[in-house]
This record gives C-alpha cells, sequence and structure tokens, in this order.
C-alpha cells in the first residue's frame, strides 16, 4: 500500500476541525452529564460513557507531555514544516485500525490504560475537555516543524517511533472512535464488549 502525501495545511486544517468538533461535543454532551449518567454501563464487561472519557483521558496523559517535549526539542534545533506530509507505515496501519468502528472490530486495551474504576467522578469529563484543548495546542505547534522528522514513541510498544504527524492522526481518530462509544452508551445502544487499543 503506497504512503498517503497530503499537503502539510490541508492536513493540519483538518486535524484542528476534527478537534474542534470534538471539543464543541464535549462541552455540550459529556461535561452536563450527572454522575449516574456518566457511570452507566450496558453490561458488565462493557464500558460506561465515563470509562471511555477515562480511557482517553489516561491515554492523554502518557502522550501529551511526550509529544509537547518533543516539539520544543524540534523548535530548538531550528527544525521547519515541509510542504507535505507523508504516512509512515505503522503509522498508517494504526490510524486506519482506528477508524474501523468499534461495531465491526473491537481491541482490547492493555490494562494500564484501562479505566481505573466504575464509579468515576465528574470531573472526568472536564479532564477530557482540558486534554482536547492541549492537543489542540500541540496541533498548531506541530505546524510549525516538521512533522515528518519528529519521532514520538507509542505508548504500547515504546521501541516504535513514530511520526509526530501520524501519531497526532492516531489520537484524533482514537479520541473520535472512544466518542462515539460513549455517545453509544448514553443513546442506549451496544457497541461493543471490548474497548480499542490505546
Amino acid at each position: 500500500m503506497p504512503a498517503v502525501v497530503r499537503a502539510t495545511s490541508e492536513f493540519f486544517d483538518q486535524l484542528t476541525n476534527d478537534l474542534l468538533a470534538l471539543r464543541v461535543l464535549a462541552q455540550q454532551r459529556f461535561r452536563p452529564l450527572n454522575a449516574e449518567e456518566l457511570n452507566r454501563r450496558p453490561g458488565p464487561s462493557r464500558w460506561s460513557a465515563g470509562q471511555c472519557l477515562e480511557h482517553l483521558n489516561i491515554v492523554g496523559g502518557y502522550y501529551l507531555p511526550s509529544i509537547a517535549k518533543r516539539i520544543a526539542k524540534a523548535q530548538a534545533r531550528g527544525s521547519k514544516p515541509t510542504p507535505t506530509v507523508k504516512q509512515g507505515f505503522f503509522g498508517g496501519r494504526f490510524v486506519n485500525a482506528m477508524r474501523t468502528p468499534a461495531s465491526e472490530k473491537a481491541y482490547t486495551t492493555p490494562q494500564r490504560y484501562a479505566p481505573t474504576g466504575t464509579r468515576l467522578p465528574r470531573t472526568v469529563a472536564e479532564v477530557f475537555s482540558r486534554q482536547l484543548d492541549e492537543l489542540l495546542r500541540l496541533v498548531l505547534l506541530a505546524r510549525q516543524v516538521n512533522a515528518n522528522a519528529v519521532l514520538i514513541p507509542n505508548a504500547v510498544f515504546p521501541l516504535l517511533l513514530l511520526r509526530l504527524a501520524d501519531q497526532l492522526e492516531f489520537l484524533v481518530v482514537h479520541i473520535q472512535r472512544h466518542v462515539a462509544q460513549a455517545e453509544a452508551v448514553l443513546a442506549g445502544n451496544v457497541v461493543s464488549n471490548k474497548a480499542s487499543a490505546a
């Protein structure tokens, strides 16, 4: 499968628009939830909406500081953006895997990235909103460096380094997947008995 090459400005515009849409949804849909709505589970082995958000917060807690540090190092080296971003082999596979709806393909989440509780406080939605803001900030900064050359360690396989562009796209698609899962739970639709891998 040939590598996907996209104009840098269009690539980052799309990520920004996707994150802005997620931010609006988080404010309107998740922040107003009460504890009961947040913690309602469709079944004993299925995640609540709050657990979906906590999983995203845990994954964000790993990636966001790592990405910020590596962008700062690239800026200090004088890294400049390139006209295009090119998808790496592994990055493309991870992003495409996340694009498959959870209802069609479920992945098992490594234990260290799984939700830690079944009675989560409402602050889980606030943390999620703050992480979306931070990811938006990082996408803005990533426009200013060579997103093909900055490498980010993978959360599950730390020796595997993904291009910054691939990692940012993966995070956005991963968030979209779990937000859809959380919305399905809130709507009373059962999506999957497993959660997607971090």
